[in-house]
């Protein structure tokens, strides 16, 4: 634990023309300055609660008291599996406090100076998804408030779609789209605010959303007390393992980006603290809240209402009406600029960042979320859980494996800060590419999603984080271990100067 709490920070010389010039810098990829490492246990607690209270989370336990779960088998996978993940993003959040720096600059380290564009891209192309998701989650429920408020407004334009989409829902996904765009431009001290004052905001609405409930059905309601479909422990072994693996991979994506917040950390106890405090006991508290308030409304209106925005709009006075909603457009906006727009932001960037603003890798990843037609993903809940969540966990477990061993094993959380933003230095490996990093990339997928091509390794698909992080991390070490690490530039530069 002493490892992880250390004082010791970093920050680069940038008047190191060498540096400041190369085409791997820019000005939104540089180690953040000490002074501007401006934030505390509570700005990441409340990271972590803006981000953990969403629909997402809400409607998490339902998905799995679907497939057979009672409540208290639901609710115990769902912190386990995040008491799990807990673990890696507290690994990969040192090197942000300590070298300033965010996701991609990091994974230099590992994957080489330009093969980081491998995990980049992979843990970019996720965030779109779930940018889109959350985007089309946000905007329905403007459109269910505007269709309340707005006389004619839910037969505006008729039966003219748009990709799928009714010309009112169409519209308020941009509204909400627009209004995402609109914060993230503004910067990161402007998204801590945000989320500052969010989080709380949020906590109060879910918390007088089930006292509502709980008051309206006169009692919890029957699921509190209905029994597991899975009378015994081989049944509910056959379908623990693929919802760990789902639990674990919804916050994969986080557990791999994190330096992008904690560079901005004034210390490791501050970043270690608030993200213990925020993650597991919010996902934990916010999905329990979902149970007690679904549970409601079979006895309110007669049937099991996972989705908050179909419970809101029964409400009849507007006022509630207004509040309810409120709560869930902050609720997406919260998780969804900070988890969803930030990282491919900075993924994107990483690719030409003499080109490539932060600002242009958000809009970039806004333009991919509307092409990828979340709506669709959505539509299929089995799909939802077994495909996405299950699929891209997969590819995630091996790169977190990677960059971790590499980091606390091989490097001893010593890196060469100036060398990540050059050419030719410490982590230049292979014109660029650390192949020994890419080989356990790519070994470490094959293990973990054989099971979706192979059906009799079907056991496999079922643990595809596990699978894939364990693989990964075992090939790198042992391709890593008895390999000489390369020099720094400074190095690089007398041995030639010598010779």
């Amino acid at each position: 634990m002493e490892q992880l709490v250390e004082k010791e920070i970093y920050e680069l010389d940038k008047s190191d023309i060498n540096v400041t010039e190369s085409k791997l810098y820019n000005d939104d990829n540089a180690p953040v300055p000490v002074k501007e490492r401006t934030w505390n246990t509570y700005n990441f607690t409340a990271l972590w609660i803006g981000m953990a209270h969403c629909i997402p989370t809400y409607m998490l336990a339902g998905s799995l008291i679907s497939l057979g779960m009672d409540w208290k088998q639901a609710l115990f996978t769902i912190t386990f599996g995040n008491l799990i993940v807990l673990i890696p993003i507290l690994l990969n959040a040192h090197p942000g406090t300590k070298y300033g720096i965010n996701f991609p600059v990091f994974s230099r380290a590992a994957f080489g100076v330009f093969g980081a564009n491998i995990p980049a891209v992979l843990r970019a192309v996720v965030a779109c998804g779930w940018f889109g998701i959350n985007t089309y989650i946000g905007g329905s429920a403007l459109n269910v408030l505007f269709s309340a408020v707005i006389p004619g407004w839910k037969t505006l334009g008729g039966s003219f779609e748009i990709a799928g989409l009714s010309l009112p829902a169409a519209i308020t996904f941009m509204i909400f789209w627009g209004i995402q765009m609109f914060i993230i431009f503004k910067g990161m001290e402007q998204l801590k605010k945000f989320e500052n004052w969010a989080a709380p905001a949020v906590i109060i609405l879910a918390v007088f959303l089930v006292i509502w409930a709980v008051s309206s059905a006169h009692g919890f309601g029957p699921l509190l007390s209905e029994e597991s479909k899975l009378k015994t422990m081989g049944d509910f072994m056959k379908v623990f393992p693929a919802a760990l693996t789902s639990m674990v991979g919804f916050w994969a994506t986080l557990s791999l980006n994190i330096p992008d917040f904690t560079r901005f950390a004034k210390g490791q106890k501050e970043q270690m603290v608030g993200q213990s405090l925020g993650l597991p006991i919010t996902m934990t508290i916010f999905s329990a809240m979902g149970i007690i308030i679904t549970s409601a409304t079979v006895v309110i209106y007669g049937k099991a209402m996972w989705d908050p925005v179909d419970i809101i709009a029964k409400f009849t006075n507007p006022v509630a009406l207004l509040i309810g909603f409120f709560g869930i457009v902050v609720a997406s906006l919260s998780v969804n600029i900070a988890a969803n727009i930030v990282s491919p932001a900075n993924d994107f960037s990483n690719m030409a960042p003499k080109h490539i603003s932060f600002k242009m890798g958000s809009l970039i990843t806004g333009i991919i979320g509307i092409l990828i037609m979340p709506w669709k993903l959505l539509s299929d809940p089995s799909g939802y859980i077994y495909a996405w969540l299950g699929t891209y966990s997969g590819i995630l477990g091996p790169v977190a494996a990677i960059i971790i061993c590499d980091y606390w094993i091989i490097k001893k959380k010593n890196l060469v800060l100036k060398d990540l933003y050059l050419t030719k230095g410490k982590y230049t490996y292979n014109k660029g590419f650390n192949l020994r990093a890419v080989i356990s990339l790519a070994v470490g997928i094959f293990a973990a999603l054989i099971g979706k091509i192979i059906p009799s390794l079907n056991g496999l698909a079922n643990y595809a984080w596990f699978v894939g992080f364990a693989v990964s991390f075992v090939i790198y070490y042992l391709l890593s271990a008895s390999s000489k690490e390369p020099e720094s530039a400074a190095e690089l530069a007398n041995e030639s100067s010598n010779s």
